[in-house]
């Protein structure tokens, strides 16, 4: 019997819905998202719904950040920074956004997975 198709974005460290443990693996990779604290709550690490459903606005405050670090970077920093230096800042800026709007989108195919809704691919 081969795994159940996974949707496009799909973490690769979730094992897929269903297989042995994967809601564990689930759990492991949406708190390494989120702040080390939140591996101590509870009523985070013991109902995955609710941690996914944090980690999504953890991730979405993040990319707002780093969207508004990346804004306000040449005004902030300018005076700080010669012209390379500042490029390669906005640079990283630029791929932390593209990281977190990747992570986003994973963090919402987990959630939804968590909540029983599995993926039926579109032919």
């Amino acid at each position: 019997m081969s795994p159940p198709p996974l949707p496009p974005g799909w973490p690769r460290e979730v094992r897929p819905p269903g297989a042995p443990d994967w809601e564990r693996s689930a759990v492991a990779w949406l708190l390494d998202l989120c702040p080390p604290d939140y591996r101590g709550l509870p009523a985070l690490t013991r109902h995955p719904v609710a941690l996914a459903w944090v980690a999504g606005h953890h991730v979405t405050g993040a990319r707002r950040a780093a969207q508004a670090a990346t804004a306000g970077a040449r005004a902030a920093l300018g005076d700080a920074l010669d012209a390379r230096a500042l490029v390669r800042v906005i640079d990283a800026l630029e791929t932390e956004q593209a990281r977190l709007l990747a992570a986003g989108r994973a963090v919402g195919l987990v959630e939804e997975a968590l909540r029983g809704h599995r993926y039926v691919p579109r032919l």
